[in-house]
Order: C-alpha cells, then structure tokens, then sequence
C-alpha cells in the first residue's frame, strides 16, 4: 500500500512509475476486466459486464496517468523521456478504457 500512494504522489522514479505501474499492471488489470466483461457478456449479464468491466480498470488507468504524470515532473533526466512518459500513458490508458 505503500508503494501505490507513493505511485499516486509521484514519488517513484519515472522507469518504475511508466513500466511497472502503468504498462506491465495496467496491461494485465485491463486484461483481466476485460475477460470479465466478455464472460458476463457472453453470460447474457449487460450490467454487471459494465460495472465488472469499467468499475476498477477506469479509476485505475486514471490513476496511472496521474501517478506517471507527478513522476515524469520529478524526472530529472532529458525532457525528451518524462514528455514520452506522460504521452504514452496518458494514450494508452485512454485506448484500455476503451476496450
């Protein structure tokens, strides 16, 4: 729990922040919700597809961005990486939470 507030204040290094938090956990929770939605979907279960499958991934994939975003503005290394870091999530998020 520790680790995730200091994700949200964007007291980890950028690396860490991008690949670990918002790529590899990111990917693999919208994965999972997304295997959620289809199996209620399947199950003739609409509602319960959209809360299982929106209810966690959305404030999560919310949560990367903004905990990616605070770490690239502590990133003290080239531009260039803290203004990918904050790109790149914030476009992959938005395509995750679409799905």
């Amino acid at each position: 729990m520790r680790t995730l507030r200091a994700f949200w204040r964007g007291d980890l290094p950028l690396t860490e922040a991008f690949w670990t938090w918002t790529v590899m956990i990111g990917l693999a929770l919208n994965l999972s919700t997304t295997i959620a939605l289809l199996t209620l979907i399947s199950l003739d279960r609409p509602w319960l597809a959209v809360v299982a499958g929106y209810s966690i991934s959305v404030p999560y994939n919310i949560m990367a961005v903004i905990g990616t975003w605070r770490s690239a503005e502590r990133y003290q290394g080239p531009d260039i990486h803290a203004d990918l870091g904050r790109g790149t999530s914030v476009m992959l998020m938005a395509l995750l939470s679409m799905v």
